[in-house]
């Protein structure tokens, strides 16, 4: 008798607890091989976090075409905007210690800080900082960080960033930034006596035991087994040249791998506790992950998302009825992934060693839907002919483009009134000049912008860079009145342009012949 009364109660309560088997690891390693195969991705770690334990730590591939050198689970990877949600847990440590407060107006640490209006700079918080809905642009500004190659530094920001414009009214809207996070840090710095790349040392990369980790690739002292950065150029994959400059730290700059990573997770899922040891206050940590700023969403099967949201660092978003942390990162050449459930106590990570995001996606939704117990989906093929349709409808336009080029329009423009020095109030001067009877694009201050520039149609030229691996050629706008070029404007050519190419920012006015 005393069965039958319990026993309702008995699966009531069984149903509510996780009985997730673990992912068969031969599943993951065929599910990687694909991926690698399809993407054209040199080398792949991924990491599985589950219920307080690593299920995988593990490499796929080569770190580097050309060492062939093999990836594993202690392989840094330069996890780029991963880097931001440590940014904002140094934050959140100073918080506790109650040297700062969220709504802290930016001011107060940074006198000097100044946006694109005075109610906009006097009302500017800590937490404007890290939200994305400052009313810039996406990527505003990227420009003086992105290539690498440029002698800006954070003070030039903090110095140039009001003369960027917004496209939005101050908190209304979504639009992604990197130059905001470099600000924070240097909040983190002026508050707390130490460098950005220190802090992050001492009071988590330290304490977590992310002995391999370092805040940035200059401060990473055995650089012997981290991975190099891939791109496609014609069709085939090169190694490419690092981004090592300090200035994109504390939104872009940690090197780490799945083992180190695999702590960071653990800390963050068990909200800010690492072997018993709080860090990290629980109230803050949830802090972190309480949405701030909607982004855009999908209500498509299989996870029926009902919102998304940016947190402080985090992106958040239901999934099947559960709560999603999670965030992406893209360095040139490199790109990755942080998914955590924290209902289902699961995390998973994913670093590459090629700028094709589709692939990280392919694993986490796989590796994430067998822990949600839905049923087997082929991301790989999805994405993979999601990619193909993007690649040749973003083919067509350049093809278009170049075409056209090729058949020599005859130029509305004299080449010899376009000749001279350009500035930018944010990006400075470029200069234009014609060298072997070509004209040429030459930028002052970030050095892999130069480029030849060819005419286009009516009053618009197209440059192309010097190095492929940009994939970034622009439209150059010629800008005239009264018969005269008074300025240049800017445009990518092609949609799938990496957004911190940000070249629609700038507004170029003539100096001098």
């Amino acid at each position: 008798m005393k069965f039958k009364i319990y026993l309702p109660f008995l699966l009531a309560l069984l149903s509510t607890l996780s009985f997730s088997q673990e992912i068969p690891e031969q599943k993951v390693d065929e599910l990687v091989q694909n991926t690698l195969k399809t993407f054209n991705v040199p080398g792949i770690a991924v990491g599985i976090i589950h219920d307080g334990k690593v299920v995988l730590a593990k490499g796929y591939g080569v770190s580097d075409i050309n060492t062939g050198e093999k990836v594993n689970a202690d392989t840094n990877f330069g996890i780029a905007s991963n880097s931001k949600a440590f940014t904002t847990t140094a934050l959140t440590m100073l918080v506790d210690d109650k040297k700062i407060n969220w709504d802290d107006k930016v001011k107060k640490y940074i006198p000097e800080f100044k946006m694109y209006n005075d109610y906009v700079t006097e009302e500017f918080t800590i937490r404007d900082l890290v939200t994305h809905r400052s009313g810039l642009g996406l990527g505003a500004g990227d420009l003086m960080v992105w290539p690498d190659g440029h002698d800006f530094t954070p003070d030039d920001i903090i110095k140039n960033i009001h003369h960027l414009q917004p496209v939005s009214d101050f908190r209304t809207k979504y639009d992604y930034d990197n130059l905001l996070y470099i600000i924070a840090g240097v909040v983190i710095e002026r508050v707390s006596g130490k460098s950005w790349v220190d802090f992050i040392q001492d009071e988590f990369l330290t304490p977590l035991q992310m002995n391999r980790s370092a805040s940035s690739w200059n401060s990473l002292k055995d650089k012997s087994n981290a991975v190099a950065p891939h791109v496609p150029i014609d069709g085939k994959l090169k190694v490419i040249d690092r981004y090592t400059n300090h200035i994109f730290d504390a939104a872009a700059g940690i090197y780490s791998s799945v083992n180190d990573l695999s702590h960071w997770v653990q800390f963050q899922l068990d909200e800010g506790k690492y072997k018993g040891l709080q860090l990290v206050s629980e109230t803050q940590m949830k802090e972190l992950k309480k949405p701030q700023t909607l982004m855009p969403f999908s209500t498509r099967p299989p996870y029926n998302s009902l919102f998304r949201a940016y947190g402080l660092g985090f992106q958040l978003q239901d999934v099947n009825g559960k709560l999603e942390v999670s965030h992406t990162g893209g360095l040139e050449g490199i790109v990755t992934q942080i998914v955590m459930i924290p209902q289902e106590n699961l995390g998973i990570i994913v670093l590459t060693n090629q700028q094709q995001g589709a692939a990280f996606m392919a694993i986490s939704n796989t590796i994430k839907d067998h822990y949600l117990g839905l049923p087997e989906k082929d991301w790989v093929k999805e994405y993979d002919e999601l990619i193909s349709k993007r690649g040749e409808e973003a083919d067509k336009i350049t093809e278009e483009v170049w075409k056209t080029v090729n058949s020599n329009p005859k130029s509305m423009i004299q080449e010899k009134d376009l000749i001279g020095t350009y500035r930018d109030n944010w990006f400075g001067k470029i200069t234009i000049s014609k060298e072997q009877g070509k004209l040429r694009f030459t930028s002052k201050r970030s050095s892999q912008l130069v480029g030849e520039m060819f005419y286009y149609k009516d009053k618009t030229y197209a440059v192309k860079w010097d190095n492929a691996y940009l994939h970034a050629d622009a439209f150059v706008f010629v800008q005239m009145e009264n018969e005269k070029i008074t300025g240049l404007k800017m445009e990518a050519i092609s949609p799938l342009t990496d957004f911190s190419y940000d070249f629609q920012d700038l507004d170029f006015v003539k100096i001098s012949n």
